[in-house]
């Protein structure tokens, strides 16, 4: 067995250098000169659905173009393994469902077989999340640093699943979190780094796309592009709460009788519970002309996710929980009004009654929707001032830039870099 290599195609650091804030460039290529040619590995569990392989088809690259010689791959697994994995993820979120013996030890028997797959040798591997983290274990020789990269909010872990997967946070050099809640508590873990993840901003999802051609595509689903369209895009997932935005999109037609809903996501092959919770919002819709429920298997790709945000008169993040939220900071950057969950990196992102609205339950989810639509000159205008703040916090530049830290920091580069990375390190 072989771990598959992703192929991540070609893109230039210059391709990006008027979106990005004043300085980073020269930034990015002082702390890529001691680089050029480390070997970096980035191991994740799946190469399509969700946020960690939509920043990586871009972050490789890029890395690429710094003169790193970096690449990707994707751990084996089969249902049993992610079914395994969806338990932990949502464990370590705080669903209060433990592992099994039995689950333990498929947890730690896929690891090793993935570690026993891994070829080659690096100067850092990067482990994304936690289907991988346990390949240290079996394949710690096989690179100069290993670092663990959190996606998920780790605020308030199932305290037993969290304990069982420390021993092999505990063998890592560095571990990376969104915000400092995230960091967990133990003896033994290494250094923490803090910062948020980003999105491409030339990338199909986030490019330029005109009112005219958002609206041509949505066509094709059967949107009525003449009444107003609120919409969500996220996996179906219970902490994405699609079932309570269904509930509060009821509540926005009372007022607005030709609203429409839009539910878009995408399935994965390491979420097997996805599929459960597609079908209870299929069930959850009832049938209801106006609600559309779409995803990758309906042919929904980047360009369409894109066109649904476009044309959007309002979108919506209703999570309850949330690692940080890539759709808000997509929302944010195609300038649209947006409403999303009180919770995770989604706070980092929306400045509440500035550039969106932060809402904690069914009804606000609803009252916000409703504002959004009553004022589309003023939400229009938040969400302005929301794609700015994007622009210079959360575009892939900006994540390339504290990558190329760490692995100085790491190398013992340390001189060049102190004022950057002492800014990210918790402990």
């Amino acid at each position: 067995m072989q771990l598959q290599q992703v192929n991540v195609g070609t893109k230039l650091l210059a391709d990006y250098a008027s979106l990005a804030r004043y300085g980073l460039m020269d930034q990015i290529r002082a702390l890529a000169e001691p680089l050029q040619g480390k070997r970096v590995l980035h191991l994740s569990a799946t190469a399509f659905g969700g946020g960690v392989a939509e920043i990586l088809y871009t972050l490789v690259p890029l890395m690429r173009d710094a003169g790193l010689d970096a690449e990707w791959r994707v751990i084996y697994g089969q249902d049993e393994f992610f079914d395994v994995t969806k338990t932990i993820h949502n464990a370590l979120q705080g669903d209060s469902t433990g592992l099994s013996d039995e689950q333990q030890e498929t947890f730690r028997r896929y690891n090793r077989l993935n570690a026993e797959a891994l070829e080659g040798t690096y100067d850092a591997v990067i482990v994304h999340d936690p289907q991988p983290a346990a390949v240290i274990e079996h394949a710690r020789g096989s690179a100069t640093h290993w670092i663990w990269r959190c996606h998920i909010d780790l605020s308030e872990p199932n305290r037993s699943v969290l304990d069982f997967l420390l021993p092999w946070l505990g063998r890592y050099d560095a571990t990376v979190f969104h915000r400092r809640q995230y960091v967990p508590s133990g003896n033994g873990l290494p250094a923490a780094y803090i910062w948020p993840p980003a999105i491409d901003p030339l990338a199909p999802k986030n490019m330029a796309l005109s009112a005219e051609d958002a609206a041509y595509i949505l066509n094709q689903f059967g949107i009525d592009v003449e009444r107003p369209l609120v919409t969500q895009v996220s996996r179906f997932d219970p902490w994405k709460d699609p079932l309570g935005v269904i509930e509060a999109w009821r509540i926005v037609r009372r007022s607005y009788p030709q609203v429409q809903l839009a539910l878009v996501g995408s399935m994965a092959h390491d979420d097997p519970e996805g599929w459960e919770y597609y079908n209870r919002t299929v069930s959850a819709a009832d049938g209801d002309p106006d609600i559309f429920i779409l995803s990758n298997l309906n042919n929904v790709g980047s360009v369409e996710v894109n066109a649904f945000q476009v044309h959007s008169s309002a979108l919506l993040q209703k999570s309850v929980r949330e690692g940080f939220g890539l759709t808000v900071t997509e929302a944010l950057w195609k300038a649209r009004p947006i409403a999303a969950g009180r919770v995770g990196g989604i706070v980092d992102q929306i400045q509440d009654g500035e550039t969106g609205y932060l809402v904690e339950s069914v009804e606000e989810c609803a009252t916000a929707t409703e504002r959004i639509l009553d004022d589309p000159q003023h939400a229009r205008s938040m969400a302005l001032k929301g794609k700015e703040f994007v622009r210079r916090s959360f575009l892939t530049p900006r994540l390339l830039r504290d990558w190329l830290a760490l692995f100085n920091e790491l190398s013992g580069n340390g001189a060049a870099v102190d004022e950057l990375v002492t800014s990210l390190r918790v402990g």
